[in-house]
Parts: structure tokens; sequence; C-alpha cells
């Protein structure tokens, strides 16, 4: 995980609509900036959805939901869709963006060792600072925390 207290690294990439998106389009607003596995599968549902529900929560505490996974464009954009997802979802198929939040990382799954995503969450200040990071988060409570820490 990134040090509390460093500048988040920026990037630019797609979004669920196939347009370009950078973290510093976002400077002067808070950014809950969240990394999960997959799009449509169980855990990675629970989250969004719950992020989608506080969704008016954090728009009031002046903060955007930026979610990002390896997944394409296309499949952030079913993903929206099903699910009726207000906030920005983001295409990282080249593991760019994923490698430098530090979050594609060997983990154990079902006794297993894997490489994939460890779902990570990140609250970036306005002035793109990174002041909270929460590690190995549960999909399910992770949304209410990250409103709880702003």
């Amino acid at each position: 995980m990134l040090d509390i207290g460093t500048k988040a690294p920026d990037f630019t990439l797609q979004d669920q609509n196939g347009q370009p998106r950078s973290l510093s389009d976002f400077l002067g607003q808070k950014v809950v900036l969240y990394f999960y596995s997959k799009d449509m599968t169980a855990g990675c549902t629970k989250q969004a959805c719950g992020f989608a529900e506080l969704y008016p929560h954090f728009l009031e505490k002046g903060a955007v939901v930026i979610g990002v996974s390896k997944d394409t464009a296309a499949s952030h954009k079913k993903f929206e869709e099903k699910y009726g997802l207000p906030f920005i979802l983001l295409a990282d198929p080249e593991k760019e963006v994923l490698q430098a939040y530090d979050v594609w990382k060997e983990k154990m799954m079902y006794g297993k060792s894997t490489v994939g995503v460890v779902r990570t969450t990140y609250l970036i200040d306005e002035q793109g600072v990174i002041v909270k990071a929460f590690g190995k988060v549960k999909a399910a409570e992770n949304p209410q925390q990250m409103l709880e820490a702003l």
C-alpha cells in the first residue's frame, strides 16, 4: 500500500463510457479511490452497490467515488448499467495504475497462491494527497467505512 501523506500518483484511464479520466481532473475534491478485482463478481458487486447506495452522502461531503479494476471499459459499462452505478469506473487492463498504487500482488485464494488485486481503498484530499489507506477491505463494509472516514 502507498503511504499516508504521499502524493497520489496521477493517471489517465478510460471510464465506462470510453472517455479519458485523470486523477488530476478531481483536484479540489476529495476522492474515494477503490480498487477491486472484477466486475459482476459477488464481493465486487456488493462493494459497488454499497457505494451506489451511499453515493448521495459522499457527494454531500464533497467527495467523488472512483472504482478501478483490470476490466475493460465495455465490461464496466455493463456493470454500471446492470446495477445502476452512479460513479466512475476506470479500466486498467494494462495494470499500470494497479501496480502504481501497489494493489496488484500475490495473494492466497481458496488455499492457492495467485496474483491479483488486493481490495484496497484510498481517500485522497483536495490537493491530491493520500490521507487514508485501507488494505484488504471487506467488500460489504468498505462503503460505510469510507463514508465514516470522510
